[in-house]
C-alpha cells in the first residue's frame, strides 16, 4: 500500500529555518559603507601578512625569504593605503571617535606605522635568518597594538 503522508525530516525543517533566518538577518542589515569595507579589507590583508610573517618567527625552521620579502614588501606598500578612509566622519565602523577628535594623534600612529613597515622591509631584503627581521616585526606588531588600543573599538 502506498501511503501519501510523507514524514518531513527534521534535518530538512532546520536547514529551512536556518537559512530563512540568515536571509532576514541579510535583507535587514544596512549595506556596510564604502570607507568602513575598504578598511576592514586592508587591514584583514594587514593581518594575513603578518600571520605569514608570525608563523616563521614562531617555527623559524620554517624561514622561507622570497616569502617574508613579499609580505613585508606587500605591508609597507599597503602601509599608505587605509588612512584615506578614514576622512568621512560618518563611517564609523569599529574606529572610535579618537580617530577625529583626536587626529593628531591619529595620524602620528599612522605615519609611526609607515615607518615600522618599511623597517621591516628593509630588514626582510638581506634577511637569511628570523633573527635577522623578528625584532622589526616586533615593531610593528607594537604599532599596530598602539593604534587599536587607542582608535579602534573594544570587541570581547
Amino acid at each position: 500500500m502506498l501511503s501519501l503522508h510523507r514524514k518531513t525530516p527534521i534535518k530538512s525543517i532546520f536547514g529551512i529555518a536556518l537559512m530563512s533566518a540568515a536571509l532576514g538577518l541579510t535583507a535587514c542589515s544596512a549595506p556596510l559603507d564604502p570607507d568602513v569595507k575598504a578598511r576592514q579589507d586592508i587591514m584583514k590583508d594587514y593581518g594575513d601578512a603578518m600571520g605569514i610573517i608570525g608563523d616563521m618567527v614562531k617555527a623559524p625552521d620554517t624561514f622561507d625569504a622570497e616569502l617574508l620579502k613579499d609580505q613585508t614588501s606587500f605591508l609597507a606598500e599597503a602601509s599608505q593605503n587605509p588612512w584615506a578612509h578614514f576622512e568621512n566622519q560618518e563611517a564609523i565602523g569599529n574606529a572610535t571617535e579618537a580617530v577625529w577628535s583626536d587626529n593628531a594623534s591619529f595620524v602620528a600612529e599612522s605615519e609611526k606605522f609607515q615607518q615600522v613597515t618599511a623597517e621591516l622591509n628593509n630588514a626582510a631584503q638581506s634577511a637569511s635568518s628570523v633573527d635577522d627581521f623578528a625584532p622589526a616585526f616586533k615593531e610593528v606588531g607594537a604599532s599596530c597594538k598602539s593604534c587599536h588600543t587607542d582608535f579602534k573599538v573594544k570587541t570581547d
